[in-house]
């Protein structure tokens, strides 16, 4: 079923295809458009450098004039992520506008791992740390970052290829 929803994220999947930010990539699950992996490499120059961390965007019918749900998968240690890997994060709540598509989100997110916020926090000791000790907030970060290279291997070693037994190579051979 073709609705304006899905037509839009079938244009946001081909510019982001096609256009990709630095450091960032994002698909749709191959059974379900509304459901997107993403990953966003640390920015360069911050202590996320060199990270990859996985993130979950799940639509509903009402993008783009509502914003998707989006979750880090990876552990992330950040003064605007909580505990569950949801962002506070402006463009995804107050500061929404269907002019943002899938590339602009991944991007905005990014930056927030450049640029902080500790006034408006989701997590309350990151954000101390951020203000007061920057040295155990980086070390904080940079264990986060190696974190990330252990759950960047994890689907190949698990052997998952989607859901149910249906994805599984035939074990005949």
């Amino acid at each position: 079923m073709s609705t304006a929803c899905r037509r839009r994220l079938i244009r946001d999947f081909k510019r982001l295809s096609s256009d990709p930010p630095q450091g960032i990539s994002g698909a749709p699950c191959p059974d379900n458009i509304m459901l997107w992996n993403a990953v966003i490499f640390g920015p360069a120059d911050t202590p996320f450098e060199d990270g990859t961390f996985k993130l979950c965007l799940t639509f509903d019918e009402t993008y783009p004039n509502k914003p998707p749900t989006v979750k880090f998968i990876s552990k992330m240690f950040h003064p605007n992520v909580y505990a569950n890997g949801e962002l506070c994060l402006d463009i995804l709540q107050n500061r929404w506008s269907p002019t943002y598509d899938v590339a602009a989100i991944l991007t905005s997110i990014q930056s927030l791992l450049h640029d902080p916020n500790p006034n408006s926090p989701a997590n309350a000791e990151a954000a101390q740390l951020y203000r007061e000790n920057m040295k155990e907030y980086i070390r904080r970060v940079k264990a986060t970052v190696e974190e990330s290279w252990m759950d960047a291997e994890l689907p190949e070693d698990d052997n998952s290829r989607g859901s149910g037994s249906a994805a599984q190579p035939p074990a005949t051979e």
